[in-house]
């Protein structure tokens, strides 16, 4: 693999699971493969679960890493190609991904939308443009449209928690819009609905939206899902719930209006089966989610999380074979 941008780079998520939970199994069997190789860590906006796992990933497979804030430590870049730099810019794209691919064998980036102009954010430019100058294998930590070592962490831990039914039934698995103080990027659940698409197609789940009109994500992350817009009916007799708030991708990066009743609470699990509630974190409490369910048992969050290590540690250990 040698390049990591969402489910598209993996020919089978039941192969790729299984490669996940082999490492989560025996973490430093392959460290080998990472000695003398170095992971460059380029952050262009906060992170605690993915810059934490994925640097613990690497260093699980014997490499070297080395971590950037370039919004914050870098100088101010500029994207577009025959411009004169003569303003803020101080340094062009070109040069800048091209160097940090002259220290480091993999490299990552973290990049968010700006959330004004959906044709700029869905043509993923910077990333994109990050990807072809650094000449190097690349992994998603995020970007405008996908966040793939979530979802792939989130699959994970779905097939990890469920228990094979003597009816052969698979779970029930459904994304439920939240509520939220701000606009919010879709890249989460963008990834997720696009993972579980797949998922669904390879047997492993059914896989529904529940969401407010106008929340709608992209037509090209949902082939396949049952999209609903009343919550209730939407949790009927589902096993996993995974809660997560976006803004209008119709209207771009608007808060529209919606009836109340959409945050996740004990009332709402007994629609369910019995859920499993996850959230990729982090999750404002008793607004997105209710704390009696993050506090309760019916709560996958941490464990989610501590998915994130074994999710990154794959999809590291990919690339690092393709350098071999």
């Amino acid at each position: 693999m040698k390049l990591f941008t969402s489910v598209h780079d993996v020919p089978s998520i039941k192969q790729f699971v299984k490669d996940a939970l082999e490492l989560k199994a025996n973490p430093y069997a392959h460290q080998s493969l990472g000695k003398n190789k170095t992971l460059g860590l380029v952050f262009m906006n906060p992170s605690l679960r993915t810059r934490l796992s994925t640097q613990k990933a690497a260093l699980n497979l014997g490499m070297n890493v080395m971590v950037m804030n370039l919004d914050k430590e870098g100088w101010a870049l500029e994207t577009q190609d025959g411009v004169v730099m003569n303003g803020s810019t101080v340094e062009h794209i070109r040069e800048a991904a091209a160097v940090m691919g002259q220290y480091c064998d993999i490299l990552g980036l973290r990049s968010f939308p700006k959330l004004t102009n959906r044709e700029e954010d869905y043509s993923e430019d910077f990333f994109n443009k990050f990807v072809k100058y650094c000449a190097v294998p690349v992994v998603s930590l995020e970007s405008a449209t996908r966040h793939p070592l979530q979802s792939f962490a989130d699959i994970i831990t779905i097939h990890e928690t469920w228990t094979k039914k003597p009816d052969g039934r698979k779970p029930k698995v459904v994304l439920a819009w939240a509520p939220h103080v701000k606009a919010l990027p879709q890249a989460v659940p963008n990834s997720f609905a696009e993972w579980m698409c797949k998922a669904q197609e390879e047997g492993m789940i059914n896989f529904t939206i529940a969401q407010p009109e106008g929340y709608e994500l992209a037509e090209n992350f949902t082939p396949g899902a049952d999209i609903q817009y009343n919550i209730e009916e939407a949790l009927a007799g589902a096993d996993y719930v995974y809660v997560k708030n976006w803004s209008s991708y119709k209207e771009y990066g608007k808060v529209l209006t919606y009836p109340d009743g959409w945050m996740m609470n004990n009332e709402k699990l007994k629609f369910t089966n019995d859920a499993k509630v996850m959230h990729c974190l982090p999750v404002r409490r008793d607004l997105e989610l209710s704390s009696e369910i993050l506090d309760g048992q019916n709560s996958l969050v941490i464990h989610e999380a501590g998915n994130r290590l074994w999710a990154a540690q794959a999809v590291i250990k990919s690339m690092l074979e393709e350098l071999k």
